[in-house]
């Protein structure tokens, strides 16, 4: 009887263990709930953290995130309304606002993702379609900031007016998507297209043309930096031709007043006396030997010439 006492009470401690463990449930912070009763929704979803109750082994706890959650979009090949074919990378943030209609109408997070693959993909193909490439490139009509009529004029070329931006492309994204998504107990919270790209087939072909128009524009630039340094060497040689002249006018002159001036003070001492001009004409003559004679040099002169003539009355 005893042993049958022990193994009644074991069986009623494990049943109110089991009953406890599976009556009790926590919520988190970053956590929201609802209870199910055989598959159906019971009351309200909980969302204040703390330790719940539930009906044991009749009712289950359905735990849904409450913060923001992340979706990563597939790589597409979407044409634009340009007929260009690009690849187009998105992604964009959800958070389950209801989490009571989000259960009943998705199940999971699962399924969330798998609706807005749908929702999100469908939306920007739809967008891209509608818009050229420059309106998915671009967000908005820029003032060309440069220096010199010709980048002027090739980023005037390039930066052709758009009505519509990638910014307002993926606003206009999210709204529909969200619009869409009204009855799923979420809300899109942010909508990003990540990366756009041509696809392979086009694309050497983009770089080719990107290319040759580099190559056209450093060919201006480098034929407008030719004649820009033609013009700057005409004007060093004009320059340069006017400041020798002046030099060498500036030079003559300089050489003639010294000239005069030497002329002036040479005919001062000689007509100072009768000493001085016989004292002169000495010395102008022996400098005129030195320059002209060396022991080397055979000179045949007249008696009577005036050069010869202090050789001649050497005793």
């Amino acid at each position: 009887m005893s042993q049958a006492k022990g193994i009644i009470a074991a069986v009623v401690g494990l049943v109110v263990f089991f009953t406890v463990i599976d009556g009790f449930y926590i919520v988190h912070e970053t956590e929201q709930v609802i209870i199910t009763q055989f598959g159906d929704p019971v009351g309200e979803a909980v969302d204040e953290p703390g330790l719940k109750f539930k009906i044991p082994f009749v009712q289950k706890a359905n735990f849904f995130e409450k913060r923001y959650l992340e979706w990563d979009g597939d790589r597409n090949q979407i044409p634009t309304r340009d007929k260009k074919f690009i690849f187009v990378d998105s992604y964009a943030r959800w958070q389950i606002t209801d989490p009571l209609q989000f259960y009943q109408r998705l199940g999971s997070e699962r399924g969330a993702q798998s609706r807005l693959d749908d929702i999100l993909d469908g939306e920007t193909r739809n967008a891209i379609a509608s818009h050229d490439l420059l309106e998915i490139v671009r967000s908005s009509n820029r003032e060309p900031d440069t220096t010199g009529a010709l980048m002027l004029e090739v980023v005037e070329d390039s930066l052709e007016d758009i009505s519509t931006g990638r910014q307002q492309i993926q606003e206009d994204i999210q709204e529909l998507a969200n619009q869409r998504a009204a009855d799923l107990g979420i809300a899109i919270l942010d909508f990003r297209i990540k990366r756009v790209n041509y696809v392979q087939d086009v694309r050497q072909t983009v770089y080719d043309r990107m290319i040759s128009e580099r190559n056209r524009i450093a060919d201006e630039f480098r034929s407008e930096g030719q004649g820009e340094a033609s013009r700057i060497n005409g004007e060093k040689e004009r320059d340069l031709a006017r400041i020798q002249s002046e030099a060498f006018r500036e030079a003559e002159i300089i050489r003639g007043e010294a000239d005069a001036r030497a002329a002036a003070i040479y005919n001062a001492a000689y007509n100072r006396n009768n000493q001085s001009r016989d004292l002169y004409s000495f010395v102008r003559s022996m400098d005129a030997y030195v320059k002209t004679m060396d022991k080397e040099t055979n000179i045949i002169l007249s008696t009577n010439s005036d050069f010869f003539r202090y050789l001649n009355s050497i005793d």
